[in-house]
């Protein structure tokens, strides 16, 4: 602001006086017209106004205190600055609408790469990559138009997988937002943290009723039905799908990738078991990738299956304990049983195809191993025997009461030693050599890999399986009156605080945007100023101009 001057001033006469003295300095020297500057603004350091723009050259009339601000020269360029204050206001203003509809931009981009694909709708097309199979190979001589086409594989699916992951954020989004959360209120739930995990689970659910039948479809039309693990290696390496198998396989893809993609921006709230959640997406992103790349794309089909069809179970179960169903707990005790089913018994079955494990040493060290496990059992055997006239009266009653049962467990160190000779089906199944020209990768590496990837999943399915058994344990001593989620974040009263604050949150960021975009702005002749500057005031009062 510049420094104040004052002048004592007859209010009758002031604009009389100083319409004479702006005439003399006229006479006395002249003044050019300055040309427009190819800079199209005032430099900056200079922006301060001359001195006879200050104030109104007519006399101001029935009042005692008026402020004026400084014009600029009408004829002088728009200033650089206030192209630059629309760009960011535009934005700023996008960025308010981004926020409270979260769907538009993922909604954008996919209007935007399906327009790049009309003006040329042909396979020679780039963007054809994202929006449709890539590496369709050509029919055999002799094939009917019963034969499907397959498709290979190549960098192209990577295009396909990126696009409908974010074609799957727009449907989450929208979904949720446009139908879920009306169906939330409707349903009675009042919170903000309620309303939000009634819309997650309402949409896993939603997806998972769709892709789970459409696995056990694909299923039925491959060797793996029904969770046939010798099924799984038939025909190895898988070099080529047909179009619903490889849609399917590369839609999970984009899925699971659009599910690492809400836990890394926190669109959901997290939870207790928000680690093991991170956890197991990276070994499933991990295995979706390794299966698909190394042809084990079979094996691969089944634990999508079994991960889909109980999801569904589970985000359903979910949703009638929200709403506080009648049927939730009936409904809970069904889910338990296609947890326990699919996730564990299914996947359980998969990784005893794999062992035992081949022994990654050299075949000197291989066999030293297996000499000293023999002399184990043998041993083993020997104090079996050495000990049977004590064990005899225990083994004589039980093999009376449980002949069954006594021989099988007489018959332990024996089937010990036979399953550990025995090669796995991994291995005896199709063909067991690495060669990389050929695309070959069932060996003792891939063996070794896929064991313990497997395992990995199956140890965090193993951690939720003990959260679901607690409930099942709390439900049984309350007698029927509490189901919850273990995994949830506290008691009511907790949540009802978080709740108030994650709507203070919003209501702050939103108010932010909303400030930034309705900050007033210091006009002059109707344009607001540049950010930094700022015009002098001019005040008449009592006659006198400060």
């Amino acid at each position: 602001m510049a420094k104040s001057t004052s002048v004592e001033l007859d209010p009758a006469g002031a604009s009389n006086q100083a319409t004479a003295r702006r005439e003399t300095s006229k006479k006395e020297r002249p003044i050019s017209r300055r040309r427009a500057s190819s800079l199209r603004g005032e430099p900056p350091g200079d922006t301060a106004p001359s001195m006879s723009t200050m104030y109104d050259r007519q006399q101001l009339e029935g009042f005692t205190n008026t402020t004026v601000t400084t014009p600029r020269a009408t004829a002088e360029k728009p200033h650089r600055g206030r192209k630059r204050r629309k760009v960011k206001s535009f934005f700023k203003r996008w960025r308010s609408i981004a926020v409270r509809h979260t769907w538009l931009m993922p909604l954008l981009v996919c209007l935007v790469v399906v327009a790049l694909y009309a003006i040329y709708p042909h396979p020679s097309n780039p963007i054809s990559a994202a929006l449709f199979l890539s590496y369709p190979l050509p029919r055999a001589k002799g094939d009917g138009p019963d034969v499907l086409v397959q498709y290979g594989k190549g960098k192209k699916d990577f295009a396909f997988v990126a696009f409908y992951t974010i074609f799957l954020s727009f449907t989450r989004e929208f979904i949720m937002q446009r139908m879920l959360r009306p169906l939330s209120i409707r349903a009675g739930l009042k919170s903000r943290a309620k309303q939000a995990r009634f819309m997650e689970q309402a949409y896993t659910a939603i997806y998972f009723a769709v892709l789970g039948p459409l696995g056990l479809y694909v299923m039925s039309r491959t060797p793996v039905w029904y969770f046939n693990t010798a099924g799984m290696l038939e025909g190895f390496p898988h070099k080529t799908h047909d179009a619903v198998f490889k849609t399917y396989y590369l839609t999970q893809a984009a899925y699971w990738a659009q599910q690492m993609i809400v836990l890394l921006m926190g669109l959901e709230k997290p939870r207790k078991d928000f680690k093991e959640l991170v956890a197991h997406h990276i070994i499933t992103l991990a295995l979706i990738f390794a299966s698909y790349r190394f042809h084990f794309t079979y094996m691969g089909l089944a634990v999508y299956v079994t991960m889909d069809v109980s999801d569904f179970f589970l985000a359903t179960s979910k949703l009638l304990n929200y709403i506080e169903a009648p049927i939730v707990i009936p409904y809970f005790m069904i889910f338990l049983g296609a947890w326990a089913y699919l996730r564990h018994f299914i996947n359980l079955r998969i990784l005893a195809s794999m062992i035992p494990l081949p022994l990654p040493f050299p075949d000197a060290v291989n066999t030293q191993i297996h000499n000293t496990i023999g002399f184990a059992g043998n041993l083993t055997s020997r104090g079996f025997g050495l000990a049977s006239p004590v064990l005899q009266p225990i083994t004589s009653v039980s093999a009376s009461l449980f002949p069954e049962t006594a021989n099988l467990i007489s018959r332990i160190p024996s089937l010990v030693m036979e399953w550990f000779n025995t090669p796995p089906t991994f291995q005896t199944i199709g063909p067991f050599d690495l060669n990389w020209e050929t695309q070959q990768y069932k060996c003792w590496i891939s063996q070794w890999i896929v064991f313990v990837m497997l395992l990995a999943l199956q140890l965090v399915n193993l951690f939720w399986f003990f959260l679901i058994l607690r409930i099942l344990w709390r439900l049984v001593a309350s007698w029927g009156e509490v189901v919850e989620d273990d995994r949830s974040d506290a008691d009511d009263s907790v949540e009802g605080a978080e709740d108030r604050k994650d709507d203070l949150d919003i209501m702050r960021k939103e108010q932010g945007v909303i400030g930034e975009l309705e900050k007033p702005a210091l006009l002059v002749n109707g344009i607001p100023l540049p950010e930094g500057e700022t015009g002098v005031e001019v005040q008449v009062a009592n006659g006198e101009m400060r």
